[in-house]
């Protein structure tokens, strides 16, 4: 039987493919510096509306941050910012 004969399963398990909440806030950030944005304000009317006109397409940004839940974003913000300030 020939190669070409065969069926091929191409299987992708679903973790190696998704993007963290840490990875998606800090790729939207500097997709909103590189369009000459103030990231911090426009995540934040992303976050606080779910309004995704906040971010743009630039580096597919948008597309990425919707891909995740905005509590899991905001928790992610929340976790790091009291892990660094904790005294």
């Amino acid at each position: 039987m020939d190669f070409m004969d065969k069926t091929v399963k191409f299987k992708v398990k679903a973790d190696e493919i998704e993007t963290s909440p840490r990875e998606v806030i800090l790729a939207v950030y500097d997709a909103l510096q590189e369009k000459g944005y103030n990231p911090i304000n426009q995540i934040v009317g992303y976050l606080l509306s779910g309004d995704p006109a906040y971010i743009p397409r630039h580096n597919n940004a948008r597309s990425l941050i919707r891909k995740r839940e905005r509590d899991e974003l905001i928790e992610e913000l929340v976790r790091h910012y009291l892990k660094e300030n904790k005294q």
